[in-house]
């Protein structure tokens, strides 16, 4: 470890790689998976003109499930769960940065901010395409009158599976209107959304988590402390950032071009109350996923800890 502190960091150099990304793969799914509906949710509501689909989260949340079903909540699940790669590369580039860092600084809360934006601005170069695509998926079913984009009638898509012609189908519309640049619509309103989330998480995550270690009993474990801090660090991290993720969504799902007409039209239309649209829902997904991401992110880093150190930590 670089710092004495009450709660040990596992690094990078730490690290049985072969371990680290076959049980990463999984982790990163079955977070993916619990929380996608939320995801879905909160699109729509960030799209969506005043309340003129739903009425907040849970409404939205009933309406979605008597009128299309539980496979309405899961409406461009498997194209997003492309983004297992995008999520691979930020857990890379998280830590290789962070090691990088730390040649020239110990100080944690820089390691984390730097590594943090980091690994964002790569992993959203990859997620944006995917995001585009199964945004406009999200938005078939009740909000389909929300979006630039409509599904061909299932008789028209043919006989493939119905999945892969519908995504299919949405790509090949992207591509007509918008050209190779459409897939990439958004990708300034994201990195200026999830640069700063990702930047502000770590360092309020090791925060809170070290915060909370000075006020626990000795015996608590460290895991249960992380397992708080999570969700403490998704909502600071969300509450900040919400703003430009509605611009982001309006920006990807209406086709729009400039980010401050779209920022300036949203004030215009809907007031400050604007900005914190589809918020509680954000935060709703963020906490499950804080939860699990941590638990199961820093069990991976200690089931993916070199053999020769494993009885040198304590925790």
């Amino acid at each position: 470890m670089q710092q004495k502190r009450n709660i040990q960091i596992i690094e990078w150099e730490d690290l049985d790689k072969r371990k680290f990304y076959s049980f990463g793969v999984f982790m990163t799914m079955t977070i993916r998976a619990t929380v996608y509906p939320a995801t879905l949710i909160r699109t729509r509501l960030q799209v969506q003109r005043g309340k003129s689909l739903y009425g907040g989260t849970f409404d939205a949340f009933f309406k979605i499930l008597q009128a299309e079903g539980v496979r309405g909540l899961y409406r461009g699940f498997m194209v997003n769960s492309l983004t297992l790669i995008s999520g691979q590369a930020y857990i890379t580039t998280y830590e290789l940065v962070r090691k990088y860092v730390s040649h020239y600084s110990n100080d944690n809360t820089v390691k984390s901010l730097v590594a943090g934006g980091s690994a964002s601005l790569v992993a959203q170069s990859i997620t944006v395409p995917i995001d585009v695509v199964s945004q406009q998926l999200m938005m078939q079913g009740q909000g389909e009158n929300l979006t630039r984009f409509h599904l061909k009638p299932k008789a028209e898509l043919g006989k493939s599976n119905i999945m892969f012609a519908q995504t299919r189908d949405i790509i090949a519309q992207i591509f007509t209107a918008d050209g190779f640049r459409g897939f990439y619509r958004g990708y300034v309103a994201s990195l200026l959304t999830y640069i700063p989330n990702s930047a502000v998480w770590w360092p309020f995550y090791h925060f809170y988590a070290e915060q909370l270690s000075r006020m626990a009993p000795s015996d608590c474990p460290h895991l249960v402390l992380q397992a708080v801090a999570g969700p403490l660090a998704a909502a600071t991290a969300s509450t900040v950032t919400n703003p430009m993720d509605v611009v982001r969504a309006r920006v990807q799902v209406e086709g729009r071009t400039s980010v401050i007409e779209t920022f300036k039209q949203l004030i215009v239309e809907e007031g400050v109350w604007g900005m914190t649209k589809g918020l509680s829902a954000r935060i709703i997904s963020s906490t499950p996923t804080a939860i699990v991401m941590v638990v199961g992110y820093e069990t991976l880093k200690r089931l993916s800890l070199r053999p020769e150190l494993v009885d040198s930590r304590h925790w």
